[in-house]
């Protein structure tokens, strides 16, 4: 069975082949100033031919949903839905920050994934590992990171990890908040892999766990500014009106 992971909640996004009987086959990651929409489809083109693969080799899409940057979120569904659409590929999703906790498997310690949400806040969920997979401790929420310390006290009396662009942004803070709790992720995991996508995603798929593309949109956590906006304005509208 093979996957097509497709990951662009982070600048940090990519893509990845991967065959659950054979391993990871590709992946490409770039953190370069241009936005997903100029490089995802050559990146897709890119690891396919270099594979020696077509996209009619494809089983399944997997997509990392959310939460994470919202623009970087719209291009990378899409994509899968026109790539879904074209080769009646089906789509699985799969959450960015379990994505992310992917990256230390059988840590002892609980890993907490945060992305930035602005705003002076992060997306951020807490987990822990529990024989075959992680077990959220605390689900995708949108936070102060002072508030977030305070729930991680709450749910453990040990150390953590933290990780993701969220950990990098308000390191400082962080280590202000919890100490010697506090477990800094190094440089190359703190940002979720197509490949943990693709991993995850074939779990999914060989549950059934088949997403419907019409009702499919983006886990934001939050509304965007666009949609802050726009439901300011309908308000204003309709007080005008009265």
């Amino acid at each position: 069975m093979k996957i097509l992971a497709i990951e662009t909640a982070t600048m940090l996004g990519g893509t990845a082949l991967f065959d659950n009987s054979a391993g990871l086959i590709a992946e490409l990651r770039l953190n370069v100033k241009s936005t997903h929409s100029e490089r995802l489809m050559t990146g897709v083109d890119h690891i396919l031919k270099q594979s020696s693969l077509t996209i009619s080799d494809i089983d399944f899409l997997a997509l990392s949903i959310g939460p994470g940057s919202f623009t970087g979120l719209r291009i990378g569904l899409s994509t899968t839905k026109g790539l879904s659409y074209a080769t009646r590929k089906p789509v699985v999703t799969v959450p960015t920050l379990e994505a992310l906790a992917l990256n230390f498997s059988y840590c002892k310690y609980p890993v907490c994934t945060m992305l930035d949400a602005r705003k002076n806040e992060v997306y951020a969920a807490l987990f822990r590992w529990d024989g075959d997979g992680f077990r959220r401790l605390l689900h995708e929420s949108a936070m102060p990171v002072s508030k977030l310390a305070e729930t991680i006290m709450q749910y453990i009396d040990d150390k953590v990890i933290l990780t993701g662009e969220g950990t990098l942004l308000y390191r400082d803070k962080i280590i202000k908040y919890l100490g010697e709790r506090a477990l800094i992720a190094s440089p190359e995991k703190m940002a979720p892999s197509p490949e943990n996508v693709a991993i995850l995603g074939i779990k999914k798929a060989l549950n059934g766990e088949f997403s419907e593309l019409r009702s499919l949109v983006p886990f934001y956590i939050r509304k965007s500014e666009a949609e802050l906006k726009k439901n300011v304005r309908n308000k204003t509208s309709k007080n005008a009106a009265t």
